[in-house]
């Protein structure tokens, strides 16, 4: 019997033991602006210091940002210089986000589109080829009907060298030899 008693109280002392688990499981929390009786004004969060900012997030540049002037109207011009180098980066942007829908020559038939997702109308339709920049970066920014917004996954230079890009192949379309620089124009005559 004593060898009996020493087993129960070996048994029961380490469920005892176990169940007195005090770590972060236990400790006193509150949820997200809750009620407290901590702080005298009975919050249990402090308010925000007046005038500060998250660090990355001051994004007073409306143009740069929004794609919108300061009446709130979308931008006519880009807020940053396109170069060779950006409209490259644009491109495969592009081809990774904007692809799948818009197909790579921008008619609108890209692979999921042919697996029966919406159709997005071609980029080469008047409305669009006459839209400003800015409506670009507005869509792509906050998405449109069935677009998803990509404001997570492309960051505001990147949206602005897809918007490049995107004028880049609404040009292609309507482009002639008189627009190619001269010794490029002189290429394409003789056939190389």
């Amino acid at each position: 019997m004593k060898g009996g008693n020493v087993l129960l109280s070996l048994v029961l002392g380490t469920a005892a033991l176990a169940g007195c688990r005090q770590d972060m499981h236990d400790q006193p929390r509150y949820k997200p602006l809750a009620a407290s009786r901590f702080f005298r004004d009975g919050r249990s969060a402090r308010p925000l210091v007046e005038d500060t900012v998250a660090r990355g997030h001051l994004d007073e540049d409306t143009e740069f940002y929004a794609g919108k002037t300061a009446a709130g109207n979308p931008l006519d011009v880009f807020p940053i210089a396109v170069t060779a180098e950006r409209i490259q980066r644009g491109r495969q942007r592009y081809d990774i986000y904007c692809s799948p829908c818009h197909a790579r020559t921008g008619s609108g038939r890209g692979i999921v589109v042919r697996r029966g997702f919406k159709q997005p109308p071609s980029l080469y339709i008047d409305r669009l080829r006459q839209a400003p920049v800015g409506y670009f970066f507005d869509v792509v920014t906050n998405g449109f009907g069935a677009m998803p917004d990509y404001r997570a996954q492309v960051d505001p230079a990147d949206r602005w060298a897809i918007v490049a890009y995107i004028r880049a192949l609404q040009r292609s379309q309507q482009a002639t030899l008189a627009d190619a620089p001269a010794e490029e124009a002189a290429k394409l005559k003789a056939g190389g």
